[in-house]
């Protein structure tokens, strides 16, 4: 009996220590940390490695040769030409995909719209879509022949067939397009969640000081959704930067003069059809940085690092 007793009472203690303040925090955690170890920090800390080599694909057989592979990067007109594309992508889908989306979440929330649910399902439904199957629907629909949706449209304005995805600047609108009408409802369901924590006691002083619609939306909405907008902000240059489906499924792996070059097309190029690991590691490092880079300084002109008083 004394032995069972005694037992019994080690048990709950033990119980009570695992699950105290002190370790149940770091239980509760441990799931995330072995996931970001696993798939994040240890494949980054390959990538870095494996950046400095010269490596053959299925082999052990590797050749340390220090920064040949940045050198060669930074020699890489290609690169650049990506890097301008994956640039100039991103500053319009940001232009877009943030004031709008808000917009759209300040009109859904109104006490006056009907049909929120409805409203907020239809939205969110392109983004349930295969970006493949997207992209391909959107080829057709960029068609350079007449009975294209697009050059059909221009058609009974009385202007001619465009090769929307020969050209630059048609090939880019093409790409925002279909970046618009798919992450739309998904940036306006975030927006959303951020109104449904404004207080309604700010709106209804805000009327009682005389306030109008834009007025309110501008000096109690935009403020409130701070955290917000930088969430979305940073997620859209990681997204921006990463593109790489809907240009593939336009152009492949070779385009018009490069102009629906992206560095993830890069990096799956020389990775499998060069067959160099290496300097698909060295693209995927430089990828990395410089979003790195633009999000940090996203941060810091959105104020996120400054203390509050």
């Amino acid at each position: 009996m004394a032995k069972a007793a005694n037992s019994e009472i080690t048990y709950v203690r033990k119980k009570r220590k695992i699950t105290s303040q002190t370790i149940a925090p770091y239980i509760f955690v441990s799931p995330f940390v072995l996931s970001f170890l696993i798939f994040l920090a240890y494949p980054l800390s390959q990538a870095f490695w494996l950046s400095f080599q010269q490596s053959i694909p299925f082999s052990l057989d590797t050749e340390w040769i220090g920064l040949d592979n940045f050198i060669r990067v930074a020699n890489d007109y290609r690169f650049f030409t990506a890097l301008w594309n994956v640039a100039r992508y991103t500053f319009w889908t940001l232009f877009i995909l943030i004031p709008l989306p808000m917009f759209l979440a300040y009109i859904v929330n109104s006490k006056l719209t009907k049909f929120k649910s409805l409203l907020r399902s239809l939205y969110f439904i392109p983004v349930l879509t295969s970006s493949i199957i997207a992209g391909i629907v959107f080829q057709h629909m960029f068609s350079s022949e007449p009975t294209g949706f697009f050059n059909e449209f221009l058609g009974y304005f009385g202007v001619e067939p465009t090769r929307w995805l020969h050209r630059s600047g048609t090939g880019m609108f093409a790409l925002v397009t279909i970046a618009v009408w798919r992450w739309m409802g998904v940036n306006m369901i975030y927006f959303l969640s951020g109104l449904n924590n404004v207080p309604a006691e700010l709106y209804e002083s805000a009327e009682v000081d005389g306030a109008n619609g834009p007025q309110k939306f501008f000096f109690i909405t935009t403020p409130m959704l701070r955290p917000i907008i930088i969430f979305v902000l940073t997620i859209s240059i990681t997204a921006g930067f990463s593109l790489f489906n809907e240009s593939y499924v336009f152009w492949g792996l070779t385009s018009p003069e490069d102009i629906g070059t992206t560095i993830v097309i890069l990096i799956y190029r020389a990775a499998f059809f060069l067959n160099d690991f290496g300097y698909a590691a060295t693209l995927g490092v430089s990828l990395f940085l410089i979003v790195l880079i633009v999000n940090l300084i996203q941060l810091k002109i959105m104020g996120l690092f400054k203390k509050e008083d």
